[in-house]
C-alpha cells in the first residue's frame, strides 16, 4: 500500500501535477533534520534493547545467587527455604 502511494507521488512529481503537500513531504524526508531524527530513533531502540538484556541478565544472576544459597544451606544441613518464601525473603 505504501509502495503504491509512493509510486503515485513519484509519478505526480515527474508530471508536475503533485500537490504542494506531497512535494513538501518528500523534501522533508530528504532533509538533514529527518536523517538525524531517524538516527536518534534508531539509537533509542538500540539503547532499549541493551537495557532489556541487562534486566534479563540481572534476573538470571539473582536466580543463580538464590540457587547457590539454597545449595549451601543444604550442604550445611539446614532445611531448604520453601519455594514461595525464597523469592519473598531478602536473601541477598
Amino acid at each position: 500500500m505504501v509502495s503504491l502511494a509512493t509510486d503515485l507521488a513519484e509519478e505526480q512529481i515527474r508530471q508536475g501535477t503533485a500537490s504542494s503537500q506531497v512535494i513538501t513531504h518528500f523534501l522533508k524526508l530528504g532533509s538533514t533534520r529527518e536523517r538525524l531524527e531517524q538516527e536518534r530513533l534508531e539509537h533509542e531502540n538500540q539503547l532499549l534493547a541493551v537495557k532489556k538484556e541487562q534486566i534479563e541478565s540481572q534476573q538470571r544472576i539473582e536466580e543463580l545467587y538464590i540457587d547457590a544459597i539454597k545449595a549451601m544451606r543444604s550442604y550445611a544441613g539446614d532445611m531448604p527455604l520453601p519455594e514461595e518464601n525464597a523469592e519473598d525473603t531478602d536473601i541477598l
